[in-house]
């Protein structure tokens, strides 16, 4: 959700005062209407902060589309209409957050869809590493395209990288014989440790981490570790196994294929926007 101090925020990013331009000309006064469109197929998102945008600055929301919906190219799916000046005033502030946020839904679904051709129970989460100031917006997105994100701040869950371990003596022997207790103390928490290699996952999962997250394994090499990690014991059946590094729409299918439960990316959220514009009237 998208909050109206937010929006409130981008609205006076560009106009801080008046437009200058509209006022002029002197038409600011003059009836006429918006429609935003996409100049190729997008799934869409945010369509709905876009309108409290419209309508905060006085506009009349005629059309609406929901996020995730798909969008042809050339099809309206936000139109608006009132006064000239607050149709100039809410311009461009709409279009920038649906061109970066529907950029990244798009990603998403072709990423998704990708991965569920081969695996359609598979999981796709999305990492932290959104720009800064974008976090709401972008965590819409890959909702809207598909995913969900994996975690949402360092207060959510568990997740042990190999930054952690270098204080932990032993590395992860030293993690295993913590594990038992650290589990006893957040005992509604699941807890992912990342590896590189099979040794340290199967050790990790005989000390009872509920996740590992594989990073920047080739899919091949990875699909042999699942292989042999489940066939280890009732602990490699149910340890939840998580791809990332390096994941995108082009190798997507091939991790799914290598039977992990989900697989974690960023590239998502950096890429071209969308190809939009509007049409006023």
């Amino acid at each position: 959700m998208i909050s109206m101090k937010l929006i409130e925020e981008w609205i006076l990013e560009d106009v801080p005062y008046f437009d200058l331009t509209t006022h002029v000309l002197g038409i600011g006064g003059k009836m006429g209407s918006i429609g935003y469109f996409s100049r190729d197929p997008v799934t869409l998102s945010s369509v709905e902060a876009a309108a409290k945008l419209l309508s905060h600055l006085g506009l009349t929301v005629l059309q609406s589309a929901a996020s995730g919906e798909k969008a042809e190219p050339g099809a309206v799916f936000l139109r608006a209409e009132g006064r000239t000046d607050d149709i100039h005033r809410a311009w461009k502030a709409a279009l920038n957050l649906l061109e970066y946020s529907c950029g990244i839904s798009t990603r998403t679904a072709k990423l998704a869809a990708a991965a569920r051709s081969v695996n359609p129970d598979i999981a796709v989460l999305t990492t932290r590493k959104v720009f800064p100031g974008t976090k709401a917006v972008s965590i819409g997105a890959a909702l809207a395209g598909g995913a969900l994100p994996h975690r949402l701040g360092l207060g959510e869950t568990i997740l042990i990288f190999d930054n952690h371990l270098k204080k932990i003596d032993g590395g992860y022997a030293g993690l295993a014989k913590l594990l038992p207790g650290i589990k006893k103390r957040v005992c509604d928490k699941e807890i992912c440790v990342e590896v590189v290699n099979e040794e340290d996952a199967l050790l990790m999962v005989r000390a009872g981490a509920d996740a590992l997250q594989f990073d920047k394994l080739p899919p091949d090499e990875l699909a042999g570790i699942v292989k042999r990690l489940r066939a280890s014991g009732e602990a490699g059946r149910a340890v939840r196994l998580i791809a990332a590094g390096g994941v995108n729409a082009e190798n997507a299918a091939a991790y799914a294929a290598a039977g992990v439960d989900a697989i974690s990316t960023t590239w998502i959220y950096f890429g071209k926007p969308a190809d939009m514009s509007v049409h006023i009237e």
